[in-house]
């Protein structure tokens, strides 16, 4: 039977017996005895200084022990009022948080615990520690529910949230309400309606439309979005999906596509969807069934279907595959190249072209190369 501390049992063992003499089975009353508790009774009540009380399962293991200041309990209403509560939360038979808080309740004969107040909750395997107003203990869910101002610190993340929701079996916790998440190192911080931290396999995973920006000496350095998304947290990968884009300051890129992974430690970002990108300063725009962008060294590989358009003097450029120094400027294309520019209006076709797109200074060569020059007015 669950050992939550009864009203009947305590009346019972003060008129009887008295405390000093209750049965060693009776844990909490020894406990009440050695603490010298006070108990008194005003109406239905019974109130205990300095008691701990705790809760086990049908096979005798501790669902959870919490020591009080003070604590109250009402017979009619099944309920245990806590002041200055502390102590801990166990799944199967182990504990799995550290807790402590203002004041609480112990609801449902023990199958509910409700604190309230400055609560601190260590995650005792993540090392974890979350703090919040509200504290919610279901031990037959393994649920723990924090809620309003919630923060949390630990090694890999630090996170802000309306609320959460961690599934201690799954190790899985939901935080809901203006997510904030930021990583440590790299400095990347996420945001969302919702964010689910997957704790043993090192991810953060958002199925709602989610922001990352990138720090670099505290000042913004990147800015990814996407309606679906999740980093690793052991390898800093961040995967977007769904209307992805990512804007980065040094090259200034625009990348879109419905994929886009970015590896930020070896500043990587690739896709093998449909890709656009637009180079800001130079006015210049490519596309390209998939791509790979190497922001260290600024260069990029577009392949299938690559177009490259500067908007500045309208010069195209389409070929097979087209390799991109963005610092430079300079650009590779190979395969069915076609290159066309309208002032002057001229078109080239061949196996291979080299130049810098915005300055309409593009050779074609290599096989068979043809021109077109069309005369003014045609």
């Amino acid at each position: 039977m669950p050992r939550f501390i009864s009203i009947w049992a305590l009346l019972t063992a003060g008129l009887m017996v008295g405390l000093t003499a209750c049965q060693p089975r009776n844990r909490a009353s020894e406990r009440l005895a050695r603490d010298s508790a006070a108990v008194q009774q005003i109406d239905t009540n019974l109130t205990f200084n300095n008691i701990t009380l705790d809760q086990a399962d049908e096979q005798g293991n501790t669902v959870w022990r919490i020591t009080a200041k003070q604590a109250t309990y009402s017979e009619d209403k099944q309920i245990a009022r806590l002041t200055l509560p502390e102590g801990e939360l166990y799944q199967d038979g182990k504990a799995a948080y550290r807790v402590k808080a203002q004041s609480g309740e112990i609801l449902q004969n023990g199958e509910k615990i409700f604190l309230r107040g400055d609560i601190e909750a260590i995650d005792l395997e993540s090392k974890a520690v979350l703090k919040a107003q509200e504290l919610e203990w279901i031990p037959s869910r393994s649920l723990l529910i924090l809620r309003k101002e919630l923060t949390g610190t630990h090694p890999q993340i630090q996170i802000a949230a309306d609320q959460a929701q961690i599934f201690n079996k799954e190790r899985r916790m939901e935080m809901s309400g203006q997510v904030t998440a930021t990583t440590t190192d790299p400095v990347l911080q996420l945001k969302a309606e919702r964010l689910v931290w997957l704790m043993q396999q090192e991810r953060v995973v958002s199925d709602r439309p989610l922001q990352v920006t990138r720090f670099l000496n505290q000042q913004v350095s990147d800015v990814a979005q996407g309606n679906q998304g999740n980093l690793n947290l052991q390898t800093n990968v961040l995967t977007l999906t769904n209307s992805a884009r990512i804007v980065t300051s040094e090259p200034p890129l625009q990348i879109s596509s419905n994929s886009l992974v970015w590896n930020v430690p070896q500043e990587v970002l690739s896709t093998d969807q449909p890709v656009t990108v637009i180079q800001r300063q130079e006015q210049v725009t490519l596309a390209a069934n998939a791509g790979r962008f190497n922001l260290g060294p600024q260069t990029a590989t577009l392949t299938g279907n690559v177009r490259a358009v500067g908007q500045r003097n309208q010069a195209q450029l389409n070929a097979n595959r087209l390799d991109w120094n963005i610092r430079s400027r300079e650009v590779v294309a190979e395969g069915d190249v076609d290159y066309r520019q309208t002032d002057p209006p001229v078109i080239m076709r061949g196996p291979r072209a080299v130049g810098k797109l915005e300055r309409q200074t593009v050779t074609v060569s290599g096989g068979r190369v043809v021109t077109e020059i069309i005369p003014e007015g045609l």
